[in-house]
């Protein structure tokens, strides 16, 4: 099986921690060389020093704040006149704040809009031209399980990455004739700083311990534990590797078996 991405290029957004860090890394292991995206420079830098080089390859960072569409696309168009296109996107940005979809006021749904979408659409206008022209592109979306169960508490979260999910199957069709393939990862309960605030949230809201509250998250999923954002990046690499050329289009979950629908 051909997972090797020597030669090839990735953009990976949101890559200063948790998945998007994994991600990065995993994708340098298999000698992709690798751009890190996102608005904390200090840390993006960190992370560059923690990256494979096994096959010379020069990582690169990039910084700007993804909460402005238009100052991502301003940056990205910069670095691609510089230095060229990219084979690989993995589309990564946090996840808005918790809360219900009713109590939600009407900018939160507009901004985590712009965030989500509008940029990924941005860097996908960006990135195609050079997948066309070598005939190998791998659109990477981390979104999550929501889009096949909505999760409680999560009303703008569920609500955006549905749209996401969407406008990535409609771009999957009309991009496939390219050999440019589109996909969606689901994470469930990953071991990052985002699930230590949501189960920190839960137990104060139910007035219970956090221990008790990791405990009563981890019975939810078969596998009985959180996953690590290494397992995650597994899942992503492969979808950007040779191997997976016939995939696209699809959500995957990564989530221990937790989502009940098929």
């Amino acid at each position: 099986m051909n997972i090797e991405l020597i030669g090839k290029k990735a953009l990976v957004c949101g890559s200063s921690q948790g998945i998007g860090k994994a991600c990065a890394i995993e994708l340098a292991s298999l000698g992709a060389e690798v751009t890190l995206f996102a608005r904390n420079a200090k840390s993006l830098e960190e992370v560059k020093k923690e990256l494979p080089i096994n096959h010379n390859q020069a990582h690169k960072v990039l910084v700007a704040d993804f909460s402005d569409p238009e100052q991502v696309n301003d940056v990205i168009g910069s670095h691609l006149q510089e230095f060229g296109g990219f084979e690989i996107l993995i589309n990564n940005t946090g996840g808005p704040a918790p809360g219900q979809a009713i109590a939600s006021e009407v900018k939160a749904f507009t901004d985590a809009f712009s965030l989500h979408l509008v940029t990924n659409h941005h860097l996908v206008q960006n990135l195609m031209p050079h997948m066309k022209a070598t005939g190998y592109g791998r659109i990477i979306n981390v979104i999550s399980t929501s889009v096949k169960q909505p999760i409680p508490g999560l009303g703008v979260s569920n609500t955006i990455r549905g749209a996401v999910a969407s406008w990535a199957k409609t771009l999957a069709n009309e991009l496939g004739p390219f050999g440019i393939t589109v996909n969606n990862v689901l994470p469930g309960a990953t071991a990052t700083a985002r699930l230590d605030a949501i189960i920190a949230g839960k137990a104060k809201k139910q007035d219970i311990s956090i221990e008790q509250a990791t405990i009563n998250e981890k019975s939810q999923i078969p596998l009985r534990r959180f996953a690590e954002p290494e397992e995650f990046a597994a899942a992503a690499a492969f979808l950007a590797s040779p191997a997976a050329s016939y995939i696209t289009g699809i959500n995957l979950p990564v989530d221990g078996g937790r989502t009940m629908s098929l």
